[in-house]
């Protein structure tokens, strides 16, 4: 029975807590026990001014790219706040959870990778190779991987990124994730496992390396390997991914539980 599948497991959520309720209700439907611990917070920028003077300017770029739904949900508000998408702009998303929330917010046609769902899927896409002499938005927050701009620009584009929303660090409380006695971990970005191995004492990396780590891409995978972590479960993109990836584990350690 589906209600069964992650069989009373304990599975905390790292994730932002505006972006976990979904994956924290899927969790619950297949009888697992899921616990919200956010190691990011998600905020907007305090200064809008010169987000709104940026997307203002967007009738002279020829194509946006958003990097997260986060950066779908604040700068689309900022969009929408300065008027509306110019019908020549092409949109790119990096991975299919951000091409959705565009086309939640009535973007029909998104540029997106159709395999490997990162900036390097996303550059191998036709429309961003023929870019000499275009200009290009990148929407993401503060920081983060610069390889998707620094590619374009040695393809010739003009690259101005747009930082349309904040993270930052939580209080952490490494007893209350220990007490939990959790069987997973999903980490869903680099930054949140680096934000997660920081926080941890050593006795308590000792002790949470054992525990599997569940994470959506390879690359945040093999990250958790160099950390020392020993059971790393990596999935496909995404919820589905997650949950897919979730109810393999919990089949093929099912001998392992009471």
């Amino acid at each position: 029975m589906a209600e069964s599948q992650l069989g009373g497991r304990t599975i905390v959520v790292t994730r932002p807590r505006e972006q976990a309720a979904g994956l924290v209700r899927r969790i619950e439907q297949l009888g697992g026990k899921p616990i919200l611990f956010p190691l990011l917070e998600i905020e907007s920028v305090p200064d809008d001014q010169g987000l709104c003077e940026q997307v203002a300017r967007l009738d002279q770029v020829d194509m946006a790219i958003f990097i997260s739904p986060n950066a779908v949900r604040f700068g689309m508000a900022a969009i929408k706040a300065s008027g509306r998408l110019p019908a020549s702009l092409k949109i790119a998303a990096v991975g299919q959870s951000t091409a959705e929330a565009l086309q939640e917010q009535g973007v029909p046609r998104v540029i997106v990778p159709s395999e490997r769902f990162d900036s390097e899927g996303l550059l191998a896409q036709p429309e961003l190779h023929d870019i000499a002499g275009k200009r290009v938005m990148i929407f993401r927050g503060d920081g983060g991987r610069e390889l998707l701009g620094d590619t374009l620009k040695a393809r010739g584009a003009d690259v101005e990124y747009v930082t349309c929303y904040l993270r930052s660090k939580p209080g952490f409380d490494a007893g209350a994730l220990r007490a939990a006695l959790p069987d997973a971990i999903i980490v869903t970005s680099s930054e949140a496992l680096r934000h997660l191995w920081e926080m941890l004492k050593e006795q308590d990396r000792a002790g949470l390396a054992e525990v599997s780590l569940v994470v959506p891409h390879e690359r945040i995978a093999e990250a958790a390997r160099q950390q020392g972590w020993r059971h790393v479960v990596a999935t496909s993109p995404g919820d589905d991914g997650l949950i897919s990836g979730l109810i393999a584990w919990a089949q093929a350690n099912r001998k392992s539980m009471p």
